[in-house]
């Protein structure tokens, strides 16, 4: 059994110029890791390729896509408390992701934990 069947959809967190960079990919392109996103926010799987990114961090994923001229990459973080975090969305034009994408990822990875970590002991007090 799905274990998201009772829960509210997870709310979307953009972190950065993610949202700005995936309107910024052609329509036709947008539109599958559009889709892709609101079926993790109800719990289902990504109707795009995707794979994790043990290379940004644990629990990081990432969904493909393609048109002719290029590949483009959303890098998201499982849900948290019920929200998805949008950690970076960028074209790419080789096989190996960039170095600087990595890093920007791993950048914002770590803001949302500490993020995460700050309201969890907030909730404690």
């Amino acid at each position: 059994m799905n274990s998201f069947a009772n829960r509210a959809p997870a709310r979307i967190e953009w972190e950065g110029d993610s949202k700005d960079a995936l309107s910024s990919f052609p329509d036709d392109v947008k539109a599958t890791p559009g889709f892709s996103l609101r079926q993790l926010q109800k719990g289902r799987r990504p109707s795009c390729d995707s794979r994790a990114m043990p290379s940004v961090g644990a629990g990081v994923w990432e969904l493909k896509e393609s048109d002719q001229r290029t590949w483009y990459r959303v890098m998201y973080l499982l849900v948290i408390n019920n929200v998805l975090y949008v950690l970076h969305c960028f074209e790419k034009s080789s096989k190996k992701t960039d170095r600087r994408d990595i890093e920007t990822a791993k950048a914002r990875l770590k803001s949302v934990r500490e993020m995460v970590a700050t309201l969890k002991a907030g909730i404690k007090e």
